[in-house]
């Protein structure tokens, strides 16, 4: 069962789930209410011409950006998960269908290929990615293969490496608007002492 929301407003949030879930659109929303950074990580790891960033690299520059004080950070990266886990305050699992997020991908990518849309580090999705057996640089084939792994994983793996944090599993729209609307009124209040923290 999912813990409730702090019942003082999260200052250090993680955002996770599925390639086509929604997270970077949420991320935005939650940094825009409390006026905090966000960091992608897609948009990090992968610098000009797909090419990866080095893990010593990778690690260090999202070590700075979660020694802050106030954050956003959305992705699933493994390599950099501890370091964000350990100062998260909230964790929200965006677990949608595998139906629902594989038909946001494919209109968001093919959308994105027909107007050669412009993404991180000048970078651009293509029509041959789409077609290739590769999941690592066909987007829809690889949220296709880790849908169920996530799914199976997130979870137990938040138990394992942040109890100290509050979580929330999102399986539906509704739950999600939700969500999203306690934060609202949340962040119009304003931040609680830490010290009336806990888990319901």
């Amino acid at each position: 069962m999912a813990h409730r929301l702090h019942p003082f407003v999260a200052r250090r949030i993680a955002i996770v789930g599925a390639s086509g879930s929604g997270k970077s659109r949420l991320a935005r929303r939650v940094g825009a209410l409390g006026n905090m950074p966000v960091l992608e990580l897609d948009a990090l790891y992968h610098q000009a011409n797909w090419t990866a960033l080095d893990d010593e690299e990778f690690r260090s520059r999202v070590d700075a950006f979660v020694a802050g004080p106030a954050w956003v950070c959305e992705g699933n990266y493994r390599v950099v998960q501890d370091l964000i886990w350990s100062r998260v305050e909230l964790i929200i699992f965006l677990d949608f269908s595998r139906a629902r997020v594989m038909g946001r991908l494919l209109r968001r990518t093919l959308w994105r290929v027909a107007v050669r849309r412009r993404l991180w580090n000048d970078n651009r999705e293509q029509w041959r990615n789409l077609l290739s057996r590769n999941s690592e640089r066909n987007i829809l084939l690889w949220s296709w293969r880790t849908h169920g792994r996530r799914r199976r994983e997130v979870p137990p793996t938040v138990r394992a490496l942040a109890p100290h944090a509050a979580f929330e599993h999102v399986r539906t729209n509704r739950q999600c608007r939700a969500l999203y609307r306690r934060m609202v009124a949340g962040y119009a209040r304003g931040p609680l002492p830490r010290s009336s923290s806990s888990h319901a």
